[in-house]
């Protein structure tokens, strides 16, 4: 049995984002197919939490083979997109101090509750669990679809520089 909600994310105007795409595109260096995130619709910077979405079309890249017939949003791509929010927040707030960009280091407990599918809006909360400074951040995440918890877990950052 998932935990209740973080937050009650259904208070926000997803039509209103706080941060749009232009904004995401600011701080995110993700592009294309790779752009996992629509908007953000809450920022707590101290209690370090977030609330964003992605909104999933019929067209996206995956569609056509994941699975043929039968579209099923990959399961990796439903922890880029945690992934991007919290290397979102952490890259906006510059929390660790470190790096160019937000690195995927590593994730802990995902568990994948339900399918997602196109079309359909995923919702993404997200707070901040512990952080070393230079070193690393940790978050753990929920996502929803249509009021129903899809998955969840943490999620570890770490900087990395464009200097290699």
């Amino acid at each position: 049995m998932p935990a209740k909600p973080f937050f009650d994310y259904q208070q926000y105007n997803y039509d209103k984002p706080l941060y749009d795409i232009n904004e995401i595109r600011r701080v995110n260096p993700q592009r294309h197919e790779m752009e996992q995130l629509t908007g953000i619709v809450w920022v707590d910077t101290e209690n370090h939490a977030l609330i964003g979405f992605k909104d999933i079309e019929d067209d996206e890249f995956w569609v056509k083979g994941h699975m043929p017939g039968f579209p099923l949003m990959p399961g990796v791509l439903l922890c880029e997109a945690a992934a991007q929010l919290a290397g979102y927040y952490s890259r906006r707030y510059d929390l660790l101090e470190a790096g160019d960009y937000m690195g995927f280091g590593g994730m802990d407990s995902v568990r994948f509750r339900s399918p997602v599918y196109p079309p359909g809006r995923l919702i993404i909360c997200a707070r901040l669990l512990k952080m070393r400074i230079k070193r690393m951040a940790e978050f753990e995440f929920q996502g929803f679809v249509n009021d129903k918890m899809v998955y969840n877990g943490s999620i570890i950052g770490v900087p990395i520089s464009r200097d290699r």
